[in-house]
């Protein structure tokens, strides 16, 4: 009976502490940038489809699915953004009209301090990687800054792993990302 009793009792402490959220996907985005071997850059915004996160006391749980026909490049006006943007969507680089969507999905982690240590795995084109990143979650807001190799996922377009003697047309195969997540 008394192991009864504490089994109950852990129970309902556990559900005290575990909190679902649905993400607000009106406030949520992506921050992207993407680099050149020289000092250029590119960078923009991406959406989000959906997603929830399950916030326990010692862990996060979770998956967001990200619109990748909301890719938008932030650093160019006119004509030359709708040219990024429809090279940034076309088969040289995301295939958007084959994969309209992303997903990044938690598969493990654990409270560090302030942070959680999160591992998942990173879905692009119907490719999916492990992943590994810290999230901070503040006042009904998660965030996070995570880098992933294009590379993997068979995003090719002036890829130093693809190509040889690009020289300065090389573009960086790491993409940084800035999440922000706002919680329902």
């Amino acid at each position: 009976m008394k192991n009864l009793l504490i089994t109950i009792f852990l129970l309902i402490n556990f559900n005290l502490f575990s909190q679902d959220y649905d993400i607000n996907i009106e406030k949520s985005n992506i921050k992207w940038t993407g680099k050149e071997i020289t000092t250029s850059s590119h960078y923009g915004t991406l959406k989000f489809v959906g997603g929830e996160i399950n916030i326990q006391p010692e862990a996060v749980t979770g998956k967001v699915v990200v619109d990748m026909e909301s890719l938008s490049v932030d650093d160019l006006t006119g004509g030359s953004k709708a040219r990024l943007e429809g090279h940034l969507r076309s088969d040289d680089f995301f295939s958007v009209s084959s994969h309209k969507s992303s997903t990044i999905e938690v598969t493990s982690s654990k409270k560090n301090g302030e942070n959680y240590d999160v591992d998942g795995v990173l879905t692009i084109k119907g490719i999916s990687h492990p992943i590994s990143f810290v999230l901070s979650v503040d006042d009904k807001v998660a965030t996070s800054k995570l880098t992933f190799d294009r590379s993997k996922y068979d995003v090719r377009f002036r890829s130093g792993t693809f190509f040889e003697n690009l020289g300065d047309k090389l573009i960086l195969d790491d993409i940084e990302l800035e999440v922000e997540l706002h919680l329902n």
